[in-house]
This record gives C-alpha cells, sequence and structure tokens, in this order.
C-alpha cells in the first residue's frame, strides 16, 4: 500500500450517498467502498486514453483509503445556485458527457461492475443501442465548473454499463432538469424546460443521439426509476434509505406523470 503525505483535512462536501471525503493537499480521500475497484479501473482507462475530465486514480492510503487527485473549480451545492442552473452552461455539460462517452466507447474493464447490487432489478436499456462504461449520475453537485463551463466529473461511484442515450437522459433527468416543477430547486423558477434540454443535446452532438433516442431514453429511465430507488433503500441502506424516507419516491412518481405530458412539447423542441 503506497504511502502519501499527511496533512490538514479539509472535508468535502458530502454527496447523497458517500461521506467521509476529505482533500488533503492536492488530493482527495474517500472512503474505499464496494465499488472502489470498478471505479480505479475506469479512471485509469480514462487517464490512459487521455480524457482529461475526471480525477486521476493514485491508489490506498495508510487507513486505507482511495486517493484521487484534487481537481481545482467549482462545485453546485443543492440547492443548485443560480450560476451553475444558467442555460449558458448547458452545452458544455453535453460536450463534457460526449468526450467522456467517445473516450469509453469499446473499453471492456477487467473487473465485474455492479457486483455489490446482486439482486437489483435490471436497468432496461435500449434495444439496437451498443452498451458502454459511463459515470450514470452527472449531476450539478458531480460537475466541476471553470468560467461558467463543466470541465471535469468526479464522484464516479455509480459506474457501469449503461448506453449514450440513457447516461445523456439521466443527465438531463439532473441538469435541465426533467422533473416536476413542484421539484424544482428556486433557481429554476420559470425556466425553459424544452429550450434546455435541446442546448444539451446539441452540446452533445446530435450525430450520436437524436432527439427521439434521448426521449424514448428518458422514458426508460423515468419508468424503472421509482422499482430501482426502493430496491436501493430496502437493500443498501445508509443515504439510498435516507432519500427514500426524505419522500424520493413520490419525486419519481411526479416526474412520471410530468413527462408524460410534458412529451409531445419536448419533442417539437428537440426536431426544430
Amino acid at each position: 500500500m503506497a504511502k502519501w503525505p499527511d496533512g490538514p483535512e479539509t472535508v468535502l462536501p458530502a454527496g447523497d450517498v458517500t461521506e467521509g471525503v476529505v482533500r488533503i493537499g492536492d488530493t482527495v480521500r474517500r472512503p474505499y467502498q464496494a465499488t472502489s475497484a470498478a471505479v480505479a479501473a475506469y479512471l485509469k482507462h480514462l487517464e490512459s486514453v487521455g480524457f482529461e475530465g475526471a480525477p486521476r486514480y493514485l491508489g490506498r492510503d495508510e487507513r486505507g483509503r482511495d486517493v484521487l487527485t484534487f481537481i481545482d473549480g467549482t462545485v453546485a451545492g443543492d440547492p443548485v445556485e443560480p450560476w451553475a442552473a444558467a442555460a449558458n452552461v448547458l452545452p458544455s455539460v453535453g460536450r463534457l458527457v460526449r468526450a467522456m462517452h467517445d473516450a469509453s466507447a469499446g473499453w471492456v474493464p477487467e473487473v465485474e461492475l455492479g457486483a455489490h447490487v446482486a439482486g437489483r432489478p435490471p436497468a432496461p436499456l435500449p434495444d439496437g443501442e451498443q452498451r458502454l462504461v459511463s459515470h450514470k449520475d452527472v449531476t450539478p453537485q458531480n460537475t466541476v465548473l471553470r468560467n461558467d463551463s463543466a470541465a471535469a466529473l468526479i464522484d464516479f461511484d455509480l459506474v457501469g454499463w449503461t448506453t449514450r442515450s440513457v447516461d445523456l437522459a439521466n443527465t438531463a433527468m439532473h441538469w435541465v432538469p426533467l422533473c416536476d416543477p413542484r421539484d424544482r430547486g428556486p433557481a429554476y423558477e420559470r425556466i425553459d424546460v424544452a429550450g434546455r434540454l435541446r442546448m444539451l443535446l446539441e452540446g452533445y452532438g446530435t450525430d450520436s443521439v437524436s432527439g427521439p433516442q434521448l426521449l424514448g431514453a428518458a422514458s426508460l429511465r423515468v419508468g424503472a426509476a421509482y422499482d430501482s430507488m426502493r430496491w436501493n433503500a430496502e437493500h443498501l441502506g445508509g443515504g439510498w434509505a435516507r432519500m427514500w424516507d426524505e419522500g424520493v419516491g413520490e419525486v419519481i412518481r411526479r416526474r412520471a406523470v410530468w413527462f408524460a405530458d410534458a412529451r409531445a412539447e419536448l419533442a417539437a423542441a428537440l426536431a426544430g
């Protein structure tokens, strides 16, 4: 096990699930967990192909914590601040996700992904679309911004198999955001949801994911989210159970109703 220099620890914001993340100098220390091997393998792959929008995995420290490089920039809080909710940020988010997908295409990990969630209902994926490994949790809180532009991603704990359209749809859930207006933060009042979705997709590139593909993938995500989240809460506990107890299941149900009503308007915007 490599030795890393000690120093003052700065506590970094806790995510929905992972706590105990700290910064020491130019490194980040994260508790070792069931996903650590998968995260390490993916980050090493991204580094090997020159993708610069992710931290580098360095090893484990004397306390057994994962050690990663610290990425300088600004990360949104929860609720999201107006600067992170600005529409002009969305194309850069799309470009960052596209670059990660391009860097991931064709990679087959030597470690098993998702072994710690054996028994969870499999996430439905579109027929005929190539699978790839990706982040799967591109939220404002997991994106580092510099100069009002998405520069890098952090917190790869949900790394796993998906498709381009599903991962982009999941990104849209958080960044547009695709949800009932009652569940949007104050920074998202009176937003043009359809226009924002189009900006995200155009940043990603319609040569790789079309508007109909994106909406089809979003429909799959919306339809499966409730059962998946409930399973996580019941079997994984921790932050998953806390979110369930706080009412995330009802948020997911409201999203499904809202998306069904809004889909035609979204399709028209993406086709224009």
